[in-house]
């Protein structure tokens, strides 16, 4: 054996070390650009009026004081902030070190918040009740609770929902029908979950028994879901809306002393069953997926279903059961279009809910508490869009509501860190 062969290789440069441990740069990036743009055009260029945001609502069990944020100073130091956290960000990188998940979390909350200051400062009416915008977004962000919920049951397991959509649908028109005829809203929300089980059957029969291509069925139940409620929404309702279309509203149960502390009160203690069974769905799924032997079995199919067969788990059945109850839990969600937001059933009642809560999953990272934290950021969105014409603000409502795709985009692109759905979902899986 020659000398050269035997001779040891010299170590690489320790810049050639550190350039291949550092982590992708599109983090750094990102926060590095969006600070840029709110010292920009929150702070620098900023309106000069101050934005008064008021904590404490009439009955709350005491009063706080509002916050008076003047508009472009206020704009300038959170601007700063951002910096700071954008340049902690591009410190770790040359570091080689990853940046920490709550970074992106803080960042995002401080950048909306910045947004809002700048928004409001801006408005002929520069005022707004916080506790009312925060409340209104969570209230708007449970049927889309909800529907993540039952994608990322269905997702974890290996199934592709795009059936959402049809799941809220019939979850709400089911609803509906039921709470009137019976008389009883409870009712009602049982029967929806029973109806969003039902098309979430169909999904799992078509996907995983008849391995057709679960896209695909997902939207044809859309289609079809959404063809028949209108149909019967037309011929049944229109005409005896008394008989068939006048369910009630769930009943607002709040807690005494702890619904009246001003901003938690009204979000986590003033609900109807519906809002406190979202919290503890969230909890519970989060729980059955992560800490329990059920959700290691789920979370094996969903990664790997051959090996998940190999130690005995029955893979078709698991993700049949799993896509069910999912299913049930999008009905749920689909009952708070027509048992709390209003009081009726109304053609394409779920307006595309359905796939937002599509796009919350996926930013969410397949997490349930992710999901539940995108969830509230497109609740936040639409409600801050119907406020924005009564403040006065020259921003068009648009703007808001195309702001949660976008980052959405950036999220699933991978800009705001890495996005990986489970492996094997929506390959369907066949024994042997």
């Amino acid at each position: 054996m020659s000398a050269a062969t035997t001779a040891p290789r010299p170590p690489a440069s320790g810049s050639a070390i550190a350039t291949a441990e550092r982590p992708p740069l599109k983090v750094p990036i990102a926060l590095s650009t969006l600070s840029l743009i709110a010292l920009v055009f929150f702070g620098l260029l900023g309106p000069g009026q101050t934005a008064e945001m008021r904590i404490s609502d009439p009955g709350d069990a005491w009063m706080l004081p509002d916050l008076l944020i003047p508009g472009q100073a206020g704009g300038i130091v959170l601007g700063v902030l951002l910096l700071a956290m954008a340049a902690y960000s591009v410190y770790l990188w040359t570091r080689g070190e990853r940046s920490p998940k709550w970074l992106p979390i803080v960042f995002t909350a401080v950048f909306v918040f910045a947004l809002l200051v700048w928004i409001v400062a801006g408005a002929r009416q520069p005022s707004i009740s916080l506790a009312g915008l925060i409340a209104g977004s969570v209230t708007l962000a449970v049927p889309l609770v909800f529907g993540s919920l039952s994608g990322v049951l269905c997702e974890r397991v290996g199934v592709i929902n795009i059936a959402i959509e049809g799941q809220l649908l019939g979850g709400a028109f089911t609803a509906a029908l039921v709470a009137t005829i019976t008389g009883s809203p409870y009712i009602g929300l049982l029967a929806a979950a029973g109806a969003g089980a039902l098309v979430s059957m169909v999904l799992a029969v078509f996907s995983i028994k008849y391995l057709v291509n679960q896209i695909i069925v997902g939207v044809v139940l859309n289609v079809l879901v959404s063809g028949l409620t209108g149909f019967l929404f037309g011929t049944l309702m229109v005409p005896n809306k008394a008989q068939f279309n006048t369910p009630g509203r769930l009943d607002i149960l709040p807690i005494p002393l702890l619904a009246d502390i001003p901003i938690i009160g009204p979000i986590l203690f003033r609900q109807s069953i519906a809002g406190y069974l979202m919290y503890i769905a969230v909890a519970v799924v989060w729980f059955a997926l992560f800490k329990t032997r059920w959700g290691l079995r789920v979370r094996a199919v969903g990664e790997h279903p051959q090996a998940a067969d190999t130690l005995g788990v029955n893979v078709n059945a698991t993700r049949f059961w799993n896509v069910t109850l999912g299913g049930a839990i999008a009905g749920i969600g689909g009952a708070i279009f027509t048992l709390v937001t209003i009081d009726s059933f109304t053609k394409e009642i779920s307006g595309g809910r359905g796939f937002i809560a599509l796009a919350a999953l996926i930013f969410g990272r397949w997490n349930p508490i992710g999901a539940f934290l995108a969830s509230l950021l497109f609740g936040f969105a639409y409600n801050l869009q119907s406020i924005l014409g009564i403040i006065g603000t020259p921003v068009p409502s648009q703007f808001m509501a195309m702001l949660p795709y976008l980052v959405t985009i950036f999220a699933v692109a991978g800009v705001v860190g890495r996005s990986r759905p489970p492996a094997a979902s929506g390959i369907p899986y066949v024994k042997g």
